[in-house]
């Protein structure tokens, strides 16, 4: 029996892994069960139960392949043009890929080559990665799937906190609070463990869903436990900016608090004058006495008025707009203007999706990020870097560009040739999908490192067999900035080889400098003296630490230091100490409705799914649970277009168009459908939705577009 951790979302619920014995009954059969820990407290959701299956999925892949190009393909790049796989030693795949981004460097400078990594990849494969990208391929350009996932969050996070740790504070100081406020978060689907934690607030009727839909976490609310806010979609910058209105104008505000701990609210009080609470109800869809409701209930529960304590939490929902970074940063404003932030009883914070997606972002994988959370501009951290990598400053690149922007510069003049993929399916993942297939397709050379045959893999002109979560040792950062320890419980299969050999192989093949552990614990120390003096400071935190039960967040300096559960209790990470209130202003969605598109399509999860579903839907009990695509509609909508029960329906935007079968409900908007994104082929949502980012964060507007809906057979 090994102890470990769940390999799929940020909540990281605590698993024991028994493999089975000699007996042909159980013999190579593997038993996962729950354990007591913080964050799951004991329970796992479906996806946990049947994660043993992730380990005998029947089309695993077990050594390397090669794409056999078809005869007669015509001219551009050769990935994903057809032909199949043929299976290679481990030695000519790297000998040949090698040579390949050596001719493709010679040729055309090192930024032709690209990387794209993930928010699943342990820490110490996500620090090996950013090595790996600046010291052996020499490249600016990588970026990794965190960006669809955190990015605004952390961008709001850092420009006014000085620090982004997606909850500054456990998970467990919401069981007691009087209200908790969920912007655009569907906990009771993508988390359900974390449900738990919502009791003490749902049982004093403080719970509070912000979402276009009447989803599952919204159904929590009801008999009294809380209130739902059915909110326009996209409108979600103007009601953060409406309740801080109501907070401000009734003298609701924590003036203590504001007076001694942030800047900035002058600029801010004057920005939200502008968003009265009729206003905001004509643009939200949210009732004025409802909005002045739950302005007056935060007050009363933070603890500048007595109350048991006030969380605001935002999630993808909230995050994944073109103005994803200043809702967030509204949102922090008002956690700030009632004291929240560093409290004892409150707090704001930013739910982690991706099983590592706090560390994820860390160590490196961004384009313009060092370990430690440091930035590539900064001439102290890349002279500090570079000293424990034990190279010259000058050869560490600079930034390169965000997830969207890199993609689809792939195989364009002046753009990246070749590209590796690692912990990401980024076909399925990416906005405008149809774009980035041909981006893909338009490649010299595309490595994916993959347990699976995804749908980028399949475009893939190498695909590496690596190893998956119960086969390797490692690290995880759960959603509170808590270090976790990832433990082998059973063994790869043969010829399966773990990235930080991949890494080290290629590396040695390229001639590049410093030095290149193939084994977990050495990396991690590597990381740990990376990150030392940073934002993100892993020195003290060690595998020894963590093997003897310590709970340790970072940031945490030395061996002697206890971690630092909670941030800003006493001052803020910034040059005055002083937390930063930003006046933002509202715009609203890249892409308004119209006449040949007038309805809402906003995305998100189902309870049987995870990401972009290359693991999820290779198991059996999940996918006969949840086989295909399907869209909700309100009933006043499919009366419009005919729709009597479930029917297939088109959906159809400025980029594409998906089919997939209708489910009436009242719990969505009239104006607004919602599709899943964990589907490939005909119901890959993404082929619709749009890829205008964000112009602080980089984060693409998942959440809302405009399209037209139809039967298909109308």
């Amino acid at each position: 029996m090994t102890d470990t951790h769940c390999p799929y979302c940020a909540l990281q619920c605590a698993q024991t892994i028994t493999p089975g014995g000699d007996d042909d009954a159980v013999a190579g059969q593997v038993v996962v069960e729950p354990r007591a820990f913080p964050t799951n407290a004991g329970g796992m959701c479906q996806k946990g139960w049947t994660s043993a299956e992730l380990l005998r999925v029947p089309d695993r892949i077990t050594t390397p392949l090669r794409r056999v190009p078809s005869t007669g393909s015509g001219s551009g790049g050769s990935s994903g043009s057809g032909g199949g796989f043929e299976e290679v030693s481990w030695d000519v795949a790297l000998d040949d890929i090698a040579a390949r981004v050596r001719a493709i460097g010679e040729q055309d400078g090192a930024d032709a080559v690209a990387v794209f990594g993930g928010g699943g990849l342990t820490n110490e494969k996500a620090y090996q990665l950013g090595k790996f990208a600046r010291l052996a391929l020499r490249t600016r350009n990588i970026d990794y799937n965190g960006r669809f996932c955190m990015s605004s969050a952390a961008a709001a996070a850092n420009r006014s906190l000085g620090v982004d740790r997606g909850l500054p504070f456990p998970l467990t100081d919401l069981a007691d609070a009087d209200a908790v406020v969920l912007f655009g978060s569907n906990l009771a689907d993508t988390m359900p463990p974390a449900v738990q934690h919502l009791g003490g607030a749902r049982e004093r009727g403080g719970l509070v869903v912000i979402d276009p839909r009447r989803s599952a976490t919204a159904r929590l609310t009801d008999e009294g436990a809380g209130e739902h806010l059915q909110l326009v979609p996209g409108t979600d910058l103007v009601l953060a900016l409406g309740l801080l209105h109501v907070v401000l104008a009734e003298g609701l505000a924590d003036a203590d608090y504001l007076a001694a701990r942030v800047d900035g609210l002058d600029d801010v009080r004057r920005s939200v004058a502008e968003w009265w609470p009729e206003r905001v109800a004509a643009t939200t869809g949210v009732p004025e006495t409802q909005l002045r409701r739950i302005a007056r209930m935060l007050s009363a529960a933070s603890p500048h008025r007595g109350g048991r304590g006030a969380f605001l939490l935002t999630g993808r929902g909230s995050e994944q707009h073109a103005d994803g970074t200043d809702t967030v940063t509204a949102v922090i404003n008002l956690a700030l203007a009632l004291g929240l932030v560093g409290a004892e009883r409150g707090g704001y914070g930013a739910i982690t999706g991706q099983g590592n997606g706090q560390g994820g972002r860390e160590h490196g994988q961004k384009a313009d990020q060092l370990p430690g959370y440091r930035m590539i501009t900064d001439p102290a951290a890349r002279e500090h870097v570079a000293a424990v990598w034990g190279v010259d400053p000058g050869t560490i690149p600079g930034p390169g560009v965000p997830a969207v922007e890199l993609l689809t510069s792939l195989g364009q003049p002046g753009g990246p040739r070749a590209l590796f993929v690692h912990g990401s399916n980024v076909l399925v993942s990416s906005p405008d999908a149809q774009v980035v297939r041909r981006r893909l397709e338009a490649l010299d050379l595309l490595v994916v490192c993959d347990f699976v045959p995804s749908e980028t893999a399949l475009l893939a002109d190498y695909i590496l067999p690596v190893t998956q979560w119960a086969e390797e040792e490692g690290t995880m950062t759960g959603l509170e900035g808590r270090v976790l320890r990832r433990r082998r419980a059973v063994e790869p299969p043969a010829g399966v080889r773990s990235e930080l050999e991949v890494f080290a192989e290629l590396a040695a093949r390229l001639d590049a400098p410093g030095t290149w552990s193939v084994e977990p614990r050495e990396v991690y120390d590597e990381l740990r003296r990376a990150s030392a003096g940073g934002r993100a400071d892993y020195a003290g935190i060690s595998y020894d630490r963590l093997d003897a039960g310590e709970a340790l967040y970072w940031p945490c300096p030395d061996e002697q230091h206890p971690g630092t559960p909670r941030l800003f209790a006493d001052t803020f990470p910034t040059p005055s100490g002083r937390a930063r209130m930003v006046a933002v202003r509202a715009v609203g969605p890249d892409e308004p409705l119209r006449a040949e598109a007038p309805v809402w399509l906003v995305t998100g999860r189902v309870l049987q799914h995870y990401q972009s579903g290359a693991q999820t839907r290779r198991v059996a009990k999940l996918n006969d649970s949840a086989p295909r695509a399907h869209v909700e509609i309100n009933p006043v909508l499919a009366a419009r277009i005919g729709l009597e029960g479930i029917d297939d329906v088109r959906i159809t935007s400025k980029r594409g168009s998906i089919v997939a079968q209708a489910r009436i409900s009242a719990d969505i908007r009239p104006d607004t459908v919602f599709v899943p994104f964990h589907f490939a082929d005909e119901g890959m949502v993404n082929a619709v939705t749009n890829a205008a980012t964000d112009p602080v964060s980089g984060m693409p507007e998942f959440k809302v577009c405009a399209v037209q809906i139809r039967r298909e057979d109308a």
